[in-house]
């Protein structure tokens, strides 16, 4: 074979090569779009929140609790009542909105920071018991609303991780077992309070969650680029094989915000072929500014 010829088969085979890394790339990431929403009760709806054809999105109900209704809320151990705007979030509106777009689906996230005031703790009298309580009013919930999901969203703890992950993951087992839902999610951060229990979860049923909602917000304000990709490789491998979503929030949070950055990371992310979705907390926040930031994460993820 001639100098020519050798030439031509490495250009051949470095353009092969090429195309192919590119075409694994754009295949690995997702136009996955999630946002909680109603947790502030500002009247927000769903149709209020532009939605993109071109995605696949998730409204996160926010949130279920398993508190009493009262003006002094109590742990119920596993039984859940809603606790977002269910005036104007309501089953009629989930109906609408998911006849509307057919690429919306709609969860529930349990647990939350607050409840009245004070922390909503993880709190139970039994594994046995409080699986058992889940299980019943999560699924009345889940069939009087017609969800698609559910996602673990608890900041406050007052169990121990192990008894955490096991409640959490026999919960998850059951509603995929008998197709309750047809996705699992859990809202983690970086806080030794808080990571633990969720880590414990991750290394013993992490088979059974789908999305891994990272509050990269969490982090302190002012967060760079380059600490933001750090982040991201860090969580990454702490739930590895999951699919860990970025994250920005719009009621002045920390992490990176969209206005320093955190749109040219999810360009490099997704050149990587790492980019498995963006989640918003919260569409409430966001009204005020017309969700400018929702219109452009979708964009993003659609193109």
């Amino acid at each position: 074979m001639n100098s020519t010829s050798w030439l031509q088969l490495f250009l051949f085979l470095h353009m092969t090569l090429f195309f192919t890394t590119m075409s694994l790339a754009v295949a690995a990431n997702s136009k996955l779009f999630r946002e909680y929403i109603g947790a502030e009760g500002v009247g927000i709806t769903f149709s209020d929140v532009p939605i993109d054809p071109g995605v696949e999105f998730h409204f996160l109900l926010s949130f279920g609790i398993d508190y009493t209704t009262s003006s002094r809320p109590k742990p119920t151990n596993g039984i859940f009542n809603a606790f977002w705007d269910t005036d104007n979030l309501s089953p009629s509106h989930v109906s609408a909105i998911k006849a509307r777009h057919r690429n919306v689906k709609v969860g529930l996230s349990l647990g939350g920071d607050t409840v009245a005031g004070v922390s909503a703790n993880f709190t139970l009298i039994s594994i046995n018991s409080w699986v058992r309580n889940a299980i019943s009013s999560i699924v009345k919930i889940t069939k009087e609303y017609k969800l698609d999901g559910i996602d673990i969203d608890y900041e406050h703890f007052n169990t121990d991780p192990n008894t955490f992950a096991e409640c959490i993951g026999r919960l998850f087992f059951y509603l995929k077992q008998n197709k309750v839902v047809s996705f699992t999610s859990i809202a983690p951060y970086d806080d030794d309070a808080v990571q633990p229990y969720y880590l414990a979860l991750w290394r013993k049923y992490g088979h059974l969650i789908d999305y891994v909602n990272f509050q990269f917000y969490a982090y302190d304000k002012g967060t760079t680029v380059t600490q933001f990709m750090k982040y991201f490789g860090t969580q990454s491998s702490n739930y590895k094989g999951g699919k860990v979503l970025v994250s920005f929030g719009t009621d002045q949070s920390g992490g990176l915000s969209p206005e320093h950055g955190f749109f040219d990371a999810c360009a490099t992310l997704k050149s990587q072929g790492k980019l498995n979705g963006i989640f918003i907390w919260s569409a409430d926040d966001s009204m005020k500014a017309h969700f400018r930031y929702e219109k452009r994460s979708q964009s993003l993820l659609a193109s």
